[in-house]
């Protein structure tokens, strides 16, 4: 009888090399692979994805153990010491809670924008992310492109309202499977205050009323927030578009 694989044998790195663009046109890394003390490397600033020791985190650990590193982590060197991570968060985890001492990385450099990018191209695809986590990570790539003095606006409150460069779209929407039209919406969760961005996380109020709810000031959303604590009542979608347009 054969012996049961595990769980870990089925984890899937994603592909730095393709990812990034670090294959030459002979299919050969332009670059090495370089073992870098494990205390030498730090988390993206602002880095918006949950890194947490759950279940998956377990997984990600055994495949560790059983195979190694498959895919090096890519990170750039730190403005002062040390290397700033642009992708690897968790499995540099891995290797601090197996011991590791090293962790084999692809140094390479990298604007902000670029760096910023490429941070949030790794991670937007994951199964598990929270809605709070995808809008601040769009947010954070709509703000690079746009640095980048590309045309990117996807706030508007119409889409196609505002003139938006066809290029530019499907630039904030590579390496997701969404939409421009969602990945505005995601957006759009940016402009609630965080105890409500916590509701939609908890899904005690819905995506689309988190949308619409977005578009009223801060202080109306704080009286928002007051009354649902003390009714202990989440408004649905209809009610949330009443509310957007009582507002206006």
């Amino acid at each position: 009888m054969a012996g049961r694989k595990s769980s870990a044998s089925n984890i899937q790195m994603p592909d730095v090399n393709a990812l990034f663009g670090l294959e030459g046109g002979n299919g050969k890394t332009d670059g090495k692979v370089v073992e870098i003390d494990i205390d030498q490397l730090y988390s993206f600033h602002s880095h918006p994805f949950r890194v947490l020791d759950d279940e998956k985190m377990q997984e990600t650990v055994e495949s560790v153990r059983e195979h190694g590193i498959i895919s090096p982590l890519l990170v750039r060197p730190g403005k002062e010491s040390g290397y700033e991570i642009i992708s690897g968060h968790r499995r540099k985890r891995a290797c601090e809670l197996l011991g590791l001492k090293t962790v084999p990385c692809f140094i390479r450099k990298m604007t902000d924008e670029e760096a910023t990018v490429a941070m949030v191209d790794s991670n937007i695809q994951r199964e598990e992310l929270l809605y709070s986590e995808k809008a601040h990570a769009y947010k954070m790539k709509l703000d690079a492109l746009n640095r980048q003095g590309k045309r990117a606006d996807l706030t508007s409150d119409q889409v196609g309202q505002k003139s938006v460069g066809k290029t530019s779209r499907e630039t904030l929407a590579d390496n997701s499977n969404e939409s421009p039209t969602q990945i505005q919406r995601y957006i759009r969760l940016t402009f609630l205050i965080k105890p409500l961005l916590d509701y939609v996380d908890e899904k005690r109020i819905a995506f689309g009323a988190g949308v619409e709810l977005s578009y009223l000031e801060p202080e109306v959303q704080e009286i928002l927030y007051q009354t649902i604590q003390r009714v202990c009542v989440f408004p649905n979608l209809a009610q949330a578009k009443q509310l957007k347009e009582v507002s206006r």
